[in-house]
């Protein structure tokens, strides 16, 4: 997609098995539901609590910790993200109850970056991967170090 500022989505809806967004030139995109495990997951109701970003250029689910960008509905390919995905993604992939914006807030990384890292929109860079990596076992100590 060429980056185009005045694009921006104004409709944000599902069905069973995808999600669409409508945008103010008229163009319908969708995704399968099925590529987004939190929305997947999420009931009608979780998935209708949105908010669009101010330039109309991302949704967010404060609920679900979930984002989703309006270039990336014209450039993600579940199929060759797959073959090119990055570590962090695979991670956060694997396991969704880690909260994206309170974990951002931990390692001390932008939410919007770290999400899109998750999402594999970006690949980090070798400092950014590494301090990740820091704070997720510093919190697989904490953990582990917990008694009930």
């Amino acid at each position: 997609m060429e980056k185009q500022s005045n694009l921006k989505i104004e409709k944000v809806w599902f069905d069973e098995e995808n999600i669409y967004i409508l945008t103010n030139d008229g163009t319908q995109k969708s995704h399968p539901l099925r590529w987004f495990d939190r929305l997947w997951n999420a009931t009608p109701e979780q998935r209708a609590k949105y908010e669009l970003g101010s330039w109309g250029d991302s949704i967010h689910w404060p609920e679900l910790d979930e984002d989703l960008s309006l270039e990336g509905f014209y450039t993600y390919n579940k199929d060759e993200i797959e073959k090119q995905e990055n570590e962090v993604s695979r991670v956060f992939g694997q396991f969704p109850a880690i909260n994206i914006t309170r974990f951002a807030e931990r390692v001390k990384i932008n939410r919007s970056l770290l999400a899109s890292y998750v999402c594999n929109e970006k690949k980090p860079g070798a400092k950014n991967k590494k301090q990740i990596e820091t704070a997720l076992h510093k919190l697989g100590k904490e953990l582990l170090a917990i008694k009930l």
